[in-house]
C-alpha cells in the first residue's frame, strides 16, 4: 500500500499562484507514476498533472499547460504541482494519486489506471 498526504491548498487571487505538495508513504518502490487530478462541484474528477517517477517525463492537458508544473523530490518522496496564472475555474479540491505502472498516452487522464489517491486539498480562486 501506498499513503498519499496533500498539503499547500488554500485561498489566493486570480493571477496569482500556490503550490501544493504530496509525500508519499510506505510502498513506495512500487510507484512508477504520481500526478495530480482535480475535481470542482458538481463535476468529476479531471486529470491536471503527471510524472513519472524515475524518467521524469511529464504530462499535462491543454487547461494547465504552461500554468502548472508537476515535479518531483526522489529523495523525499514527496511531488509538487506549481500552479501560476490561477484563475477562478481553477478552483476545485486537488488530489494526489499515484500508479503502479508506467502510463502512456492516453491512461493518464482516466482514474481507473491509478491506484492509490490523496484526501485532497481545497484550492479556491477568487475573482
Amino acid at each position: 500500500q501506498v499513503q498519499l498526504v496533500e498539503s499547500g491548498g488554500g485561498l489566493v487571487q486570480a493571477g496569482g499562484s500556490l503550490r501544493l505538495s504530496c509525500v508519499a508513504s510506505g510502498r513506495t518502490s512500487s510507484t512508477y507514476t504520481m500526478g495530480w487530478f482535480r475535481q470542482a462541484p458538481g463535476k468529476g474528477r479531471e486529470f491536471v498533472a503527471g510524472i513519472g517517477w524515475s524518467v521524469g517525463n511529464t504530462n499535462y492537458p491543454d487547461s494547465v499547460k504552461d500554468r502548472f508544473t508537476i515535479s518531483r523530490d526522489s529523495a523525499k518522496n514527496t511531488v509538487y504541482l506549481q500552479m501560476n496564472s490561477l484563475k477562478p475555474e481553477d478552483t476545485a479540491v486537488y488530489y494526489c494519486a499515484a500508479a503502479s505502472r508506467p502510463l502512456y498516452g492516453s491512461t493518464w487522464y482516466f482514474e481507473t489506471w491509478w491506484n492509490y489517491w490523496g484526501q485532497g486539498t481545497q484550492v479556491t480562486v477568487s475573482s
